[in-house]
């Protein structure tokens, strides 16, 4: 198969079970028109997300990694009128598109972008008690992935639920010897999570219109 395939299969997919939206697609058009890497996960991969927030019921959200905000919005559809969203952003510009995005889909009210480094903003988030979270969404530098799910842990409770996309990097992540800082990230990250007591975890690959790559889902099992 190819990814020619790959992506006409996730476009028949996105026809048949993912309805033309205006408020996505002028997302994705402002994060385009600006110059953001299309780095955003696909429309069914982000209904997926909203789909797994809502079985879990999720009622706070934490994003790692912004961009313009199309995961975030996804997400954030699938919270009660009265949940809340952080999504952790470390470049202004993201930042800014990802605000007014979330405002255009009429979140403004429950979403919060935070902007600089997610290793700092995660700290403060502990620090204000804003947490535990009941769903956490990885997907920003992977070099610091390890790092990121350590502080899901500090962030979580017994039940949450922490995902993390582009843990298979084309295949790469079997390569031990990889000098690729995204791949040995990623390997480091599927490491811990092998070896973590206080959660359950597996591992899918995916293929689609964004390549092939996959997804980790974990679930906490013990209280921190």
């Amino acid at each position: 198969m190819t990814h020619k395939q790959w992506t006409e299969v996730d476009r028949y997919i996105t026809d048949l079970l993912v309805p033309p939206d205006p408020v996505l697609n002028a997302t994705l058009q402002a994060s385009d028109a600006v110059g953001l890497p299309p780095h955003n996960v696909s429309p069914n991969q982000g209904k997926l997300l909203m789909l797994l927030a809502l079985i879990h019921r999720a009622r706070t959200i934490l994003e790692i990694g912004t961009l313009g905000g199309y995961s975030t919005i996804w997400l954030a559809r699938a919270l009660p009128t009265d949940g809340r969203l952080i999504t952790l952003e470390s470049n202004p510009q993201h930042a800014e598109v990802a605000r007014e995005n979330i405002a255009r889909a009429g979140l403004a009210d429950i979403v919060q972008v935070r902007l600089g480094p997610a290793i700092d903003t995660l700290s403060q988030l502990a620090t204000e008690g804003q947490h535990p979270f009941d769903l956490i969404f990885i997907d920003a530098d992977k070099p610091s992935n390890p790092e990121y799910f350590a502080w899901a842990l500090k962030l979580s409770r017994r039940g949450s639920l922490i995902i993390a996309d582009n843990v298979v990097r084309n295949g790469a992540v079997i390569e031990a010897n990889s000098v690729d800082p995204n791949v040995q990230g990623v390997r480091r990250f599927n490491e811990l999570l092998s070896a973590e007591t206080r959660v359950s975890a597996t591992a899918i690959q995916t293929v689609g219109s964004k390549g092939y790559d996959g997804f980790a889902i974990a679930v906490v099992t013990s209280d921190n």
